[in-house]
C-alpha cells in the first residue's frame, strides 16, 4: 500500500503522508515514495504549487525508530540532501499544511517548506536528545531560522512546545485554529498562483542564495538575474497584462 498519496486540482498538487499507524515516520518506504512524488511534481509544468500535508493526528514523528533499531538495510536510502535539502532548490513553491503533531525529523520537513501553516493544537519538538541522539541533519534546515539562544533551548531541552511557539521561533509561518487551516492554506495557494512560474522560481533563488553572499556579490548577481527576468517572455506578458488591465496567461 502506498504511504504517500497525491491529488491534483487546478495547478495544485497535494501530497499527503498517509502512514497513520506509524505516525507518518520517515521510514525507508515513505521517504522513497515522497522523493519520487516530489521529483515528479518539480518536473511537471502543470504543477504550479505543491502542498504537503498529513493524514491522521501526526504530521510526522521523525525517524522510524523500529526500522532503525532492526539493523536491516533498506534497498534504497534517501539522503538528507535528497529530502530536506531539495525544497530550497526546487522551482515550485512548497506549502506545508501541518495538520498534526510534528517532532524530530518532522520538524525538518515543516521548516523546509517555503511557507508552513499549522493547527494550533499541533505540538512540535526537537525530541532527539531524549532517545540519546541529536537533531543533526535537520539542524541544517532549522538553525538558519532560529536565534542561537532559542535553538539551544529547544534542542537541548527536547521538550514539546505549541505551534504558536514554533511560529515565534521562525520554524513555521503561523498557527491557526483547526477549522481555519484549510482557508489559511487556500489563501496562500491562491496568492502563489497569481505569480509567474519563472518569477516564483527566481524569487526562491533570492531567499536561498542572497543571504550566503557578500553585499557586492549579491548586487552583481541580482542585477544579472533582474535583467534576465525583464528580458524574458514571462515578464513581457506580465507587464503587458498589467498595462492592459487583464490577467496574465498563467492565471486561470
Amino acid at each position: 500500500m502506498a504511504l504517500v498519496e497525491t491529488s491534483f486540482v487546478n495547478g495544485v498538487m497535494t501530497v499527503t503522508l498517509n502512514d497513520v499507524d506509524n505516525r507518518n515516520a520517515l521510514s525507508a518506504q515513505l521517504t522513497v515514495e515522497l522523493v519520487d512524488v516530489l521529483d515528479a511534481a518539480d518536473s511537471d509544468p502543470q504543477v504550479r504549487v505543491v502542498v504537503l500535508t498529513n493524514a491522521g493526528k501526526v504530521f510526522c514523528a521523525g525517524a522510524d525508530l523500529s526500522e532503525r533499531s532492526s539493523g536491516d538495510a533498506p534497498s534504497r536510502v534517501i539522503s538528507p540532501l535528497e529530502l530536506f535539502g531539495r525544497f530550497r532548490n526546487a522551482p515550485k513553491p512548497y506549502v506545508g499544511r501541518i495538520a498534526g503533531h510534528c517532532v524530530a525529523g518532522g520538524m525538518g520537513l515543516a521548516a523546509a517548506m517555503d511557507i508552513s501553516i499549522a493547527t494550533e493544537e499541533a505540538k512540535f519538538g526537537f525530541t532527539e536528545v531524549r532517545i540519546g541522539v541529536a537533531p543533526a541533519m535537520i539542524s541544517v534546515i532549522c538553525l538558519p531560522k532560529m536565534r542561537p539562544a532559542d535553538a539551544n533551548e529547544a534542542f537541548l531541552r527536547g521538550s514539546r512546545f505549541s505551534a504558536t511557539r514554533a511560529a515565534e521561533l521562525g520554524l513555521i509561518n503561523r498557527a491557526v485554529p483547526a477549522d481555519e487551516l484549510d482557508a489559511a492554506v487556500e489563501e496562500v495557494v491562491s496568492d502563489l498562483l497569481l505569480g509567474g512560474p519563472e518569477a516564483l522560481a527566481a524569487t526562491k533563488q533570492l531567499t536561498s542564495r542572497v543571504p550566503q553572499m557578500t553585499a557586492d556579490e549579491a548586487f552583481e548577481w541580482t542585477a544579472r538575474l533582474s535583467a534576465e527576468l525583464f528580458a524574458g517572455d514571462e515578464a513581457s506578458e506580465g507587464m503587458a497584462a498589467f498595462l492592459e488591465k487583464r490577467s496574465p496567461p498563467w492565471v486561470a
